[in-house]
């Protein structure tokens, strides 16, 4: 992508993103994902109506009357964006791509987040990690993870969702909050799931077009894996074939329901033609 048509990108997401974040989500994101605990701020007089389990007896006893400690929520967190590059995320049947929906969902977080004074990070996955950005604070750091979600080329088209989430396990030693961004077309990643969340806080958005659950009926058609590269034709006009496509992809979803289920993850789903503004919102209340 040319640079200035990069920067004119980057700027109408951060123009959007941001007034998302700051007009709708700022008390929900707040509210929706906790600090660490509880920090000690100060010490202060006792007054009526304090918890004496509060009491600092040390101070108390060096000056003679009653003091207790004050604690406030310990707001900073670290966020990491689990970010899924393969082929299948370029796809798309109606307003944009999966690819498309996957970039203003993350910057939309990404704004919360430093809205929040959080550090955030990026985790790049096809079937390998294609790229780690450490988390930080900062609109010029943001800018930086949306001009690569804007702009990055992965290495392999394939995936692999087990391989990033024992990444994320490695490189992240303290507990953080993750957002795993994925059509979840994979398997085999359910068992990573359930431990990557014992550890941090995973919660998981699936992007998804319309198509992939109600094939058209339009006759012939080549299709195309966008990750394997094999092409096939087939005949959209046979009812048995949609039934089975219906199938399939209800199979898959129930499947992967009881997985974010049994492993205690939050998810939501997010259809291409359809508002995810609506979606995150009702992330966010799931966890209040």
């Amino acid at each position: 992508m040319e640079t200035v048509e990069l920067l004119k990108k980057v700027r109408k997401i951060e123009i959007k993103t941001r007034g998302l974040s700051n007009n709708i989500f700022a008390g929900q994101y707040h509210s929706a994902f906790k600090g660490r605990g509880m920090a000690f701020s100060e010490v202060r007089e006792y007054q009526y109506g304090d918890d004496i389990r509060d009491i600092d007896w040390n101070v108390t006893a060096h000056f003679n009357k009653p003091y207790i400690k004050v604690f406030e929520e310990e707001r900073e967190l670290t966020v990491m964006l689990l970010i899924d590059v393969s082929g299948s995320l370029e796809f798309g049947t109606v307003k944009q791509f999966k690819k498309d929906v996957v970039t203003e969902i993350a910057a939309t977080l990404a704004f919360s987040a430093i809205q929040n004074n959080d550090k955030i990070g990026v985790i790049f996955f096809s079937d390998k990690i294609e790229k780690f950005i450490p988390p930080q604070k900062g609109k010029k750091h943001i800018l930086y993870i949306i001009r690569e979600l804007l702009n990055f080329e992965p290495d392999s088209r394939m995936t692999d969702i087990k391989v990033c989430l024992e990444y994320l396990i490695d490189v992240m030693k303290r507990k953080c909050t993750a957002f795993i961004i994925s059509d979840f077309i994979d398997d085999g990643f359910y068992n990573a799931m359930t431990i990557t969340n014992r550890k941090h806080d995973l919660v998981a958005i699936q992007v998804y077009d319309r198509r992939i659950e109600d094939l058209p009926s339009v006759g012939l058609i080549n299709v195309k894996d966008a990750e394997t590269g094999n092409e096939q034709w087939i005949d959209t006009s046979s009812l048995s074939l949609r039934k089975a496509h219906s199938e399939w992809w209800k199979t898959k979803q129930d499947k992967l329901r009881n997985a974010f289920n049994k492993s205690r993850v939050d998810a939501v789903s997010v259809r291409t033609d359809q508002d995810y503004v609506k979606a995150l919102l009702t992330l966010f209340e799931k966890r209040n």
